[in-house]
């Protein structure tokens, strides 16, 4: 239960709605007309957390310069509940397990794609939900033997990936749950508290993500390519403009029939044009459309099909934020048509940039975002062909090889790209993520102090090379987060 205060409610009606907008536009978080009530009610508790006596003088501070991460979780904690269970809305994980995984399973038999599942968690609070996802795949075990499982958590609030990453839950994260998951999956402490079993906690990777900012979908920060997306009790919290711009982001981040699955509140048709509704015993779905058919018809709506689904014919880690690269400009539709077709020659006519480099470097990341890893591959080994000596080419490999699970050959291109530049600061950065999850913790601190030193001598609001967008004060804060965690 959060502390309530009562502190002085005078808050001027222009006052508050600027901060209302300053919330839309930096987290994410709207309050119309019917919940002021309940700003006014978080900015209370805040603005104690802050150390201030008056909320009005709270909110101008907020909103006089740029955010910190200790800002953001205090106010995301204020302003948004983050209370969930384990295996919430039965339905949702009976459409997993009867049908989106074995349609997924069943797909795969027939292509020559990697044999891997990914699952992102979107707004997953203290972990309940993809450790449900977890323990759901290690269940269905037999069917998935030799398959690449990826699950990845992502919240605002860094305390509450704290919590999940700590996997220890009261009873109260198990009010609706069948008993078998406490029994098989759980650790009971004599405090009566349960610990999530060690094979369980590394199925998941949790990273703190802003789903307001423009950051996904991305190899870099493993937020592409998905098959399954969960944000479910998220989107209640966001503008309408947001709203928009964080399904077209959702959109974009799933792989070519790939789902997503919101909460029963939040799945309004309407909002989901660009998907296929499909009802599974009164739950609605979402689900992307194979891109070649979307890249012909995207027509502004498409059918709902009702009663159960149709047969198909078909560690903890700060990540950098980092730009989507799948733009929907004519040429570069043209060019992942000509990729779907498996016609890269073509591919690279259409993508109108006159150097091969950049050209093949730019089809690299579209064919990673989609999940097409050996043709990003082979797109960004002849942007290598093209101009050897570019480092950011090296660290793009990188990323893709990441992806494709190996491991040892990212490193070998990363130490390529720092042979070229020893001053790629994400290079460093990239080398302290991987070290860190082999559990040589003396080597990833080495790369990570040296990224800060690299980032010392740049002004905090400068744009990283390669980042996309990031900023050096902003992968400073995430790295300082990183060290201070293991002490």
């Amino acid at each position: 239960m959060k502390e309530e205060r009562n502190l002085p409610a005078g808050i001027p009606d222009i006052v508050l709605a600027q901060f209302n907008e300053f919330l839309a536009e930096r987290l994410g978080l709207y309050f119309p007309e019917k919940r002021r009530h309940e700003l006014k009610r978080g900015i209370s508790a805040a603005a104690f957390a802050f150390g201030f006596e008056d909320m009005e003088s709270c909110i101008r501070w907020l909103m006089s310069s740029h955010l910190s991460n200790c800002q953001i979780d205090i106010l995301a904690s204020h302003l948004t509940v983050g209370e969930t269970y384990f295996f919430r809305d039965k339905n949702i994980f009976e459409a997993l397990e009867k049908h989106i995984i074995p349609e997924l399973i069943n797909s795969r038999k027939t292509s020559d794609k990697r044999q891997q599942i990914r699952i992102w968690s979107a707004g997953c609070s203290t972990g309940e939900e993809p450790y449900s996802i977890a323990i759901l795949l290690d269940k269905m075990g037999c069917h998935l033997r030799d398959w690449h499982v990826t699950i990845l958590g992502t919240d605002i609030n860094s305390n509450f990936l704290r919590k999940a990453l700590e996997g220890i839950y009261s009873e109260w994260s198990f009010r609706d749950t069948p008993s078998w998951v406490k029994e098989r999956y759980f650790k009971h402490s004599k405090d009566n508290r349960f610990e999530v079993l060690p094979h369980i906690k590394k199925m998941v990777r949790f990273s703190q993500l802003n789903l307001a900012e423009e950051t996904y979908p991305s190899v870099i920060n493993n937020t592409n390519a998905m098959n399954v997306i969960f944000c479910r009790n998220v989107l209640i919290y966001l503008s309408p403009e947001q709203k928009e711009k964080v399904i077209q982001r959702l959109f974009r981040s799933l792989q070519p029939g790939g789902w997503l699955i919101t909460s029963p509140a939040e799945a309004v048709p309407a909002l989901y044009s660009q998907f296929t509704k499909l009802n599974y015993n009164g739950t609605i779905l979402f689900k992307k459309n194979d891109m070649q058919t979307y890249l012909i018809n995207n027509s502004e709506t498409t059918p709902l099909i009702t009663g159960n689904f149709l047969p198909s014919n078909s560690s903890f880690e700060y990540l950098p934020e980092h730009t989507g690269v799948f733009q929907t400009d004519l040429s570069e539709k043209t060019a992942v048509q000509s990729i779907d077709d498996g016609v890269l020659d073509d591919a690279q006519t259409s993508n109108g940039d006159s150097r091969n480099d950049i050209k093949m470097a730019h089809l690299a990341r579209i064919c990673a975002n989609q999940g097409k890893l050996n043709e990003a591959l082979e797109c960004c080994e002849k942007a290598i062909c093209a101009d050897k000596l570019n480092p950011g080419l090296y660290y793009l490999l990188a990323t893709i090889l990441q992806e494709k699970g190996l491991v040892e050959e990212a490193i070998v291109s990363l130490k390529r790209a720092l042979y070229l530049d020893q001053n790629f600061v994400l290079a460093h950065f990239a080398l302290g993520n991987i070290t860190m999850r082999q559990g040589n913790h003396l080597e990833s601190e080495k790369h990570y102090r040296n990224a800060l030193t690299l980032l010392s001598r740049y002004a905090q609001g400068d744009i990283l090379p390669e980042s996309e967008g990031i900023t050096a004060g902003r992968l400073s804060e995430i790295i300082a987060n990183i060290i201070g965690n293991w002490k």
